[in-house]
């Protein structure tokens, strides 16, 4: 694997944290809350190792990619892009607020922020499938 390689892994980990974060909330709602805790594990893991991943990518890597889409799908493109990448900065430290709420099982706390944590967090993690999609296959 190389460089190069790198957005293509990062697009994957998000579509896979988005599964985990679907699945962990189909479980919460059953009241199935180990699988639940799995689940938003599993979601914590991969998006961490997306997010070391996107990191050695940018400030290993030279190549710059261009969004080549004009018209609407440009205008699209960085509306998704600007409100992708501002939300992003706001997931790691809800989520790890949200876990660790989630883990000492202080359940009103952990509930409290989980129903902004939940729908942020899976806005990013569609967000940057969407971005990925544009930038190297729909409008490259």
């Amino acid at each position: 694997m190389s460089v190069s390689d790198l957005p293509t892994v990062n697009a994957l980990l998000n579509a896979l944290a988005s599964v985990f974060l679907i699945v962990g909330f189909v479980c919460i709602r059953r009241r199935q809350v180990r699988q639940h805790r799995a689940m938003m594990l599993s979601a914590f893991v991969t998006s961490a190792v997306f997010l070391v991943s996107y990191l050695s990518y940018h400030f290993s890597s030279a190549i710059i990619t261009r969004f080549e889409g004009e018209g609407v799908a440009r205008i699209l493109y960085f509306a998704i892009l600007i409100s992708h990448s501002l939300l992003a900065v706001a997931v790691p430290p809800m989520a790890i607020i949200t876990v660790f709420r989630g883990l000492k099982m202080t359940v009103e706390k952990h509930r409290k922020i989980a129903r902004w944590t939940l729908p942020i967090w899976m806005y990013v993690s569609v967000t940057g499938v969407l971005v990925y999609l544009m930038l190297y296959h729909w409008y490259a």
